[in-house]
């Protein structure tokens, strides 16, 4: 039988704009709300102080680290000149299996490198992506959109490979039965595009291990048509930044418009909860960062500019991978028959 354990989530406790105090506290709230041990990695004593000044009832586990890779720094150099920097201290604990996931707000070149060399890629995967889990239109429905950002220049068969992970994380984590697959294209039509887009939508169409639904225009992105959307780095870091941007712009507006007048004022009131609910799915903060798929581990790349609310929405995104077992199905997908993806990670498990 299968033996449940809480997953193990090692935050870097130096990485990022408001490092160490604001992930700290994204850490205890994590610690105190979710089902799973909470590893601090940092310097010891910042952390340590914190800890003494805001909270006496939670232990977290801490282990110490010597510098971390600044927003400034080559991220391959660094990494080899700082082998006890907060991110690399933190990717060796997966590797050495003693956490399940590595959470970082810090240098996402310095985080992509780190989970590179430290925990290797999937057999089958050429190149890791990033996937980032957008609000729709529709109710209590995400989009992931995949890469946002670690691979500038794709080759189709990366793309594919991208529409695979997306697929069996938007199954096993988004809940979603059978999961629809979009191309980011200029047009509806199979022949439009460039080069790459052509290649890949007839590589998607033959693939039978997933739903291709064809091309995905820009306005698809926020409408739910398709449950994943993949493109290249370059264009999905773009779509990633300008749906943030939208997001805050949106958030701005409400917040000066909405109060002006008598009416606004008692209409503000009134529509306070409903406020509340549309910020959480709006605000990027609540989706907590995004997945790196495709490494022997689980990643979540956070914003630099996170603060306590989004470390612990990246916790909660990093538990969830690790508790429907991603990268043990992305790999299962590789040496096995889709169909018997569920099989071989339950005798996994066994």
């Amino acid at each position: 039988m299968a033996i449940e354990t809480r997953a193990r989530i090692a935050i870097d406790a130096m990485g990022g704009d408001h490092a160490p105090d604001e992930i700290i506290a994204g850490a205890i709230r994590a610690a105190e709300e979710l089902d799973a041990e909470i590893i601090l990695v940092g310097d010891k004593e910042k952390i340590e102080s914190f800890l003494r000044e805001h909270t006496h009832s939670q232990k977290l586990q801490i282990i110490n680290s010597e510098g971390l890779i600044e927003m400034d720094e080559e991220p391959l150099t660094s990494l080899r000149r700082k082998p006890k920097a907060s991110i690399n201290v933190s990717m060796e604990l997966v590797k050495e299996g003693k956490a399940d996931a590595v959470v970082s707000a810090g240098h996402s070149g310095a985080a992509m490198a780190a989970a590179l060399l430290k925990l290797g890629r999937l057999k089958g995967i050429d190149r890791p992506a990033i996937g980032a889990i957008l609000p729709t239109t529709m109710a209590n429905k995400s989009v992931i959109v995949l890469d946002v950002g670690a691979n500038v220049d794709c080759k189709p068969k990366y793309l594919e490979q991208f529409a695979i992970m997306g697929s069996i994380y938007s199954k096993y984590v988004l809940d979603i039965e059978d999961p629809k697959i979009g191309l980011l294209n200029i047009g509806e039509e199979p022949t439009k595009g460039n080069e790459l887009a052509l290649k890949t939508h007839a590589l998607l169409e033959a693939n039978t291990r997933i739903n291709f639904a064809g091309n995905a225009e820009g306005r698809d992105v926020p409408t739910g048509k398709f449950d994943v959307i993949v493109c290249d780095g370059f264009v999905g870091n773009v779509i990633l930044k300008f749906t943030e941007a939208i997001g805050e712009a949106m958030l701005s507006i409400f917040r000066e418009e909405l109060p002006k007048g008598l009416h606004g004022k008692i209409g503000s009131s009134i529509l306070k909860p409903n406020l509340k609910r549309i910020r959480q799915r709006i605000d990027h903060a609540e989706h907590g960062g995004a997945l790196l798929l495709g490494v022997d581990g689980v990643c979540v790349i956070s914003h630099g500019s996170s603060q306590s609310p989004s470390i612990f929405n990246a916790v909660r995104l990093a538990k969830e991978a690790v508790d429907n077992r991603v990268s043990e199905r992305i790999q299962a997908s590789y040496y096995t028959n889709n169909n018997h993806v569920d099989k071989v990670v339950t005798s996994e498990q066994q």
